[in-house]
């Protein structure tokens, strides 16, 4: 049996690779898949991947399209979802901010930089017509529990994560949300390594085939509401606001929306060059 390591956020996205595995989907294939959390998100998971420590990645697409401009030498192999990801703009509830134009120019809790959290920052301030060089600033807190901290003792000023698993936190009163920003393409990805691509190319078609018939029906799941409102500890009213949003993807990401994303991330000096389409995705 092959034993495939892969990543991804501990987050209601990635439910249906709970749920496989816990059905034992991939062992009855022959695969020992082994997932492991990444509770900092895509910086941690393009560093895993550089180092061999995972041989794939359920990434966001900004995050991995930047890090193989950068020399990871990985792949793009499927989009996972193709809905936009919608990125709550967060303050700690006793901050003065009362609307995006208070907080320009003050610092931006990040998980690290390259980050998503990183990335969007940027988009957002683009969005907003903000002076890149001199609008934006940067506090790296690890992870949605450093973000809490940060806030609240005033080491940042705002704080960009999903909206929906932010959400309970905005309930609870220790955060504000004062907007949102939508990612301009689709957001979550699969990604893999070279180096596992060509050593384990049939085991990774093996667990796209798999993972692919559990995201058709994931919606038809029975109670699949209550099963996520539980796991993640969210309101079922949002949880299905959130179901009504996202769709998931069976299909490679297409060459306009690659030149897309790299147009973006170009403009924004977050990468200092385009690759071609060939060099970012790999067809299985």
């Amino acid at each position: 049996m092959k034993t495939i390591h892969i990543g991804g956020v501990p987050e209601h996205f990635n439910l249906a690779w709970y749920l496989a595995l816990k059905n034992g989907d991939f062992k009855k294939a022959g695969i020992n898949l082994r997932w492991k959390d990444y509770h900092s998100g895509t910086g941690a998971m393009t560093k895993a991947l550089r180092k061999g420590e995972i041989d794939m990645a359920v990434i966001l697409t900004e995050g991995i399209i930047k890090d193989i401009v950068e020399g990871n030498p990985s792949k793009i192999i499927q989009t996972f979802v193709k809905t936009p990801l919608i990125w709550g703009i967060h303050v700690a509830h006793n901050s003065d901010y009362e609307s995006i134009k208070d907080i320009r120019g003050t610092k931006a809790a990040i998980s690290r930089y390259g980050s998503g959290s990183h990335l969007m920052a940027f988009i957002h301030a683009k969005n907003n017509h903000w002076n890149l060089e001199t609008d934006l600033n940067f506090e790296v807190v690890k992870n949605l529990d450093g973000a809490v901290e940060c806030l609240t003792e005033g080491k940042a000023d705002y704080f960009m994560w999903e909206k929906f698993m932010t959400k309970p936190i905005v309930d609870n009163g220790v955060f504000r949300r004062i907007g949102n920003c939508p990612t301009p393409w689709p957001c979550f990805v699969v990604a893999v390594s070279d180096k596992s691509l060509e050593i384990h190319k049939e085991e990774i078609k093996t667990i796209l085939n798999i993972i692919n018939k559990t995201t058709i029906r994931f919606k038809e799941i029975p109670k699949i509401d209550e099963i996520i409102a539980k796991r993640y500890s969210q309101k079922i009213e949002d949880v299905q606001e959130w179901l009504a949003l996202t769709e998931w993807s069976q299909e490679l990401i297409n060459e306009k929306t690659i030149n897309e994303v790299q147009d973006q991330l170009l403009a924004l000096n977050i990468i200092p060059k385009k690759l071609n389409y060939s060099e970012l995705v790999s067809i299985i």
